[in-house]
């Protein structure tokens, strides 16, 4: 199973963005899938998470309101849609693949993708 993460950039301040997170090979469907964030200097940190059927969700407090996480499991894609975006939520992005209990524990993933980088300008 591979996970590619696409669709970071540069933007402003309380502009918006959408992250896409495309899986290939392995079940899809049959997996929650999550969202980590990490900005220079700082460990890696929980940001949104979807259960496998996509009924689920879960946000750190810091994007509670402004984040949304979804999933397609027709096009094995998992989003996160940013909107409000802040300074602090500058960072590079990963997307992963749940296998473990805890979704808002980074030892629960078991596969992550190569992470695509969000600026945010003030």
């Amino acid at each position: 199973v591979q996970l590619q993460a696409s669709g970071g950039g540069l933007v402003q301040a309380g502009g918006s963005l959408r992250l896409s997170c495309a899986a290939s090979g392995g079940t899809f469907g049959n997996y929650g899938m999550g969202w980590f964030r990490q900005a220079p200097g700082k460990e890696r940190e929980f940001v949104a998470a979807v259960t496998s059927s996509g009924e689920n969700t879960y946000y750190a407090d810091s994007v509670k309101g402004r984040f949304t996480i979804s999933r397609d499991n027709w096009k094995n894609t998992v989003y996160l849609q940013m909107f409000s975006l802040k300074p602090e939520d500058e960072a590079l992005y990963y997307c992963a693949r749940k296998q473990g209990y805890n979704f808002y524990d980074a030892r629960a993933y078991d596969i992550w993708g190569q992470g695509t980088l969000v600026t945010v300008s003030s």
